[in-house]
């Protein structure tokens, strides 16, 4: 159902004209509007405070929110001031309004550290709006896939790893030694406990990430590092490093075969990624995916959310469309960088010394 909400605190004369902007337009491509979110609402706005950004609390997965924070002085670094209110009030998106003396620019964040903006002009105000949604619809209507079905099935031979397992944690350990930051401070001085458990159960993550790996088993399966663990010692099958058998669209989620008594950890939020490119293409023995750039290569045009289908079939066809698949090089708009191999040690060797940690952002 296409539904909306707008939340949080009183608004400023000028927080009062935006989310009304949005309301009219959200409204005229056909999202219902709600006073009070309900229980499965599609997408809350969040207007927070700067001084207490307070979080909406979702009911479902399902639910986008969009945290809007307005500031009336330029800060020194507008991401890293930006990106803790993102965080505090556990936010998919934020909008970040920034008035000065000549202008008023609203910048836009993700947890993948996404950062654009758009410049507010007072006689383009339907054009101002038109690009709002255009940026934020495609995002908060795409469909997470961050469930697991656990099911202690993996064959006893498997229980302790196998040869390709072997290579992924020496893999992990060229990963960690990139030195990759998946967010410019550590989540846990800026959340409560309470706060980064339900980050954890609300993103399906163990923590942000600076990447991960997998690599091929069979026709249908793969291994995969699984999320928020140290990528530079993964050992312990069904924690560290998963067995991926499949994705069940009936349940939305990712089966994941383990061994029996132990307490799995989650599947990283790509493995559906991973997933669609393994079975479209035989030829890829190995991926790796890094919040990092490379120069010269194609890249998603919208900068969809981890763990969604639209991102794994918009990188699926830039791939198809490579000259030889097995062997891509795929940025992820504002995020990353996905990369094929035939096996692992092939990427790392070709991305040796090519890779730059800062990701360049646009709108």
């Amino acid at each position: 159902m296409n539904s909306f909400a707008i939340t949080g605190i009183d608004k400023s004369p000028f927080l009062i004209w935006f989310t009304e902007g949005l309301k009219g337009k959200f409204s005229a491509q056909g999202y219902n509007y709600y006073e009070k979110p309900v229980d499965d609402i599609r997408i809350v706005f969040n207007v927070i405070d700067i001084e207490k950004p307070r979080p909406f609390r979702r009911q479902q997965q399902a639910t986008f929110v969009i945290s809007i924070v307005e500031q009336h002085e330029h800060p020194e670094n507008t991401f890293e001031s930006a990106y803790p209110y993102l965080i505090r009030s556990l936010a998919n998106h934020l909008i970040y309004i920034i008035h000065n003396k000549e202008k008023t620019e609203v910048y836009f964040i993700t947890p993948e550290q996404g950062f654009y903006n758009l410049t507010y002009q007072p006689t383009k105000e339907e054009e101002f709006f038109n690009k709002i949604y255009e940026k934020l619809e495609p995002i908060a209507s795409s469909q997470l896939v961050i469930n697991n079905e656990f099911i202690e099935d993996l064959h006893e031979e498997l229980w302790i790893g196998n040869e390709i397992t072997k290579k992924m944690y020496v893999s992990g350990k060229k990963l960690d030694e990139m030195n990759l930051l998946p967010a410019p401070f550590p989540l846990e001085n800026y959340l409560t406990s309470r706060d980064m458990r339900q980050l954890k159960k609300l993103y399906g993550i163990g923590g942000l990430s600076y990447g991960n790996l997998s690599s091929r088993h069979d026709e249908n399966s793969f291994w995969m590092s699984a999320s928020g663990i140290n990528k530079g010692n993964m050992r312990v099958i069904g924690q560290d490093i998963l067995y991926i058998k499949g994705f069940n669209p009936q349940k939305n989620a990712m089966e994941i075969s383990v061994p029996p008594n132990i307490s799995p950890k989650r599947a990283s939020v790509d493995a559906i990624e991973h997933w669609m490119i393994y079975k479209e293409h035989p030829k890829v023995g190995a991926i790796v995916h890094i919040h990092a750039w490379m120069d010269g290569i194609q890249a998603t045009e919208i900068n969809y959310p981890c763990g969604t289908i639209q991102l794994a079939e918009t990188v699926a066809v830039l791939i198809r469309k490579e000259a030889d698949p097995s062997r891509a090089i795929i940025g992820l708009k504002n995020h990353g960088l996905t990369i094929t191999g035939p096996d692992l040690d092939d990427i790392f060797e070709r991305i040796d010394g090519e890779v730059l940690s800062q990701i360049p952002m646009s709108s």
